[in-house]
């Protein structure tokens, strides 16, 4: 399963938004994935940049 141990909350979460997309019809199911997709693509290059600033890999070559 997952590597990670998810809390009761996100385990409540998670069959809380299962049943919202049960109730979903096709279209908005598909319209609801491109969405969801977009965000998570968003969040990895935030993650990306938040990291190489953090690690100082954002400035460019400093010379004196």
């Amino acid at each position: 399963m997952n590597p990670i141990e998810l809390s009761l909350e996100q385990e409540f979460s998670i069959r809380a938004f299962q049943t919202q997309v049960a109730k979903m019809n096709l279209e908005q199911a598909q319209e609801f994935l491109v969405k969801l997709y977009e965000q998570m693509i968003v969040r990895e290059a935030t993650y990306q940049q938040l990291l190489k600033h953090q690690w100082g890999l954002d400035a460019g070559p400093q010379f004196e």
